[in-house]
């Protein structure tokens, strides 16, 4: 009898080899029967339906999903289940992604395009990513490398994390720096003390024309309080996560002054396979060697 049954969205992971495999090619999540699964690897970007699965796995013993963000699985848990994390998985392309939105937002490329669809040739000045103070709120693996990649600019940079470690400012202390920041980058996890973190009362704290980008979660941002903001002109917003999420088509976000949207694509790219498929098996490997695992949100009793 295999010591695991190890579900995941590749046919060809590499598992130890006293562990079962099983993959859409040979147990579809949505019809096969996923009962003797004891470690479970939702697919990526499945969103609630791949954590509901769970349900049919009364043996599962690992939760491990993809994704650094993890509170939406939280529910899914039962005693006896460890809940791991993708932290590692995504930090350079979110990372990329991120201080894609800041440049593409502060040097006018939404205008570029809309100008190119006309075939109009309109020249004027924009907003540099250089010499401005940057603030990386949530400095954990993706906000160290958004850092490590502002580092070819000349920027200041100014990292925040709840506890003010390794010579970071806590958050806590937020207030008294925001109206310095000319950009801000949310790259910290959504929770209770998070929620609505930047409010009406924070975002008015924020400097003329500073930026906002959001790579984190929506909810981290008041949507109300933001749409006022944008459409006021004073700040703008780059936000690859929104609140709700998808954002309906009819909702006022979509044509609010000075905002670049992108659909939640931060870990959705090329990178994520070679990246995911390393950390899978290297976590299948420490539990065949009784080892314990890494990226431990939530340990199983």
């Amino acid at each position: 009898m295999s010591e695991h049954v190890v579900w995941t969205q590749w046919d060809d992971l590499k598992v130890p080899s006293n562990f079962k495999r099983l993959s859409p090619a040979t147990t579809p999540a949505a019809t096969g029967d996923m009962s003797e699964v004891t470690f479970y690897v939702p697919t990526y970007m499945g969103g609630r339906p791949a954590l509901e699965l769970t349900k049919k796995m009364p043996n599962l013993k690992v939760l491990q999903v993809p994704n650094a963000g993890y509170e939406d699985a939280l529910e899914f848990l039962r005693p006896g289940i460890t809940l791991c994390n993708g932290r590692g998985i995504h930090d350079d392309s979110t990372a990329e992604l991120a201080v894609a939105l800041a440049i593409a937002s502060l040097r006018g490329f939404v205008t570029f395009i809309r100008d190119q669809d006309q075939g109009e040739w309109v020249n004027k000045t924009y907003n540099s990513i250089n010499d401005r103070k940057v603030g990386i709120i949530g400095y954990g693996s993706i906000g160290s490398t958004i850092a490590r990649m502002l580092s070819g600019f000349s920027v200041e940079i100014v990292a925040f994390t709840q506890s003010g470690r390794d010579n970071t400012i806590a958050i806590s202390d937020l207030d008294k720096h925001l109206p310095t920041l000319d950009v801000i980058f949310l790259i910290l996890p959504l929770t209770k003390e998070s929620k609505h973190l930047f409010d009406a009362r924070r975002l008015a704290l924020m400097k003329d024309g500073a930026l906002l980008v959001n790579v984190a979660r929506g909810p981290i941002v008041d949507t109300d309080a933001l749409l006022k903001e944008l459409n006021s002109g004073r700040i703008t917003a780059a936000l690859d996560v929104t609140d709700p999420e998808p954002l309906p088509k009819d909702h006022p976000l979509w044509s609010a002054k000075g905002v670049l949207i992108s659909p939640h694509v931060g870990g959705n790219s090329s990178a994520f396979d070679k990246r995911a498929r390393s950390l899978f098996e290297s976590q299948l490997n420490l539990l065949a060697e009784g080892k314990p695992l890494n990226n431990i949100i939530v340990a199983g009793n």
